[in-house]
């Protein structure tokens, strides 16, 4: 394991003490060990990745939530972290994804970008329009 110099500033008035004892520090992220809660570390009332930014003395803007640029939910590195959006957080999110829910890789030829940006397979377009189209031609012809 690489020793990390982590910088812990003085305890002060309404700073937050962190649970050094529950963090892994690897050679790409510092991970959540502790408690854990729908994917994300739980501390001192809220999230892991949280707690560490403000006891660190850092702040986060009203408005804005940290996302974490490694994509990785137990990581509290704050260099890993950047204060967005809840909207920009959400496209960053969907753009990290490499293949939709059945498996199928979001390549320019097999991606349907619609008009909100949100994506979609063209593999599973095309499979739910068929099932459609069964189920509807079956009921027509009867």
């Amino acid at each position: 394991m690489t020793l990390v110099e982590i910088p812990t500033p003085s305890r002060s008035a309404g700073r937050r003490r962190v649970p050094w004892h529950r963090i892994q520090v690897t050679a790409k992220c510092w991970l959540w060990t502790g408690p854990v809660w729908k994917g994300y570390g739980k501390s001192g009332g809220t999230t892991a990745h949280r707690h560490v930014w403000l006891a660190l003395g850092r702040t986060i803007p009203t408005g804005l939530e940290l996302d974490h640029l490694c994509r990785v939910p137990l990581c509290v590195n704050p260099d890993h972290l950047e204060p967005v959006t809840r909207a920009e957080n959400a496209r960053r999110r969907a753009l990290a994804l490499v293949t939709c829910i059945n498996g199928h890789d979001y390549t320019p030829e097999n991606t349907y970008t619609r008009p909100d940006g949100s994506r979609d397979c063209r593999i599973c377009i095309r499979a739910r329009v068929a099932k459609y189209r069964r189920a509807h031609t079956i009921g027509a012809a009867a």
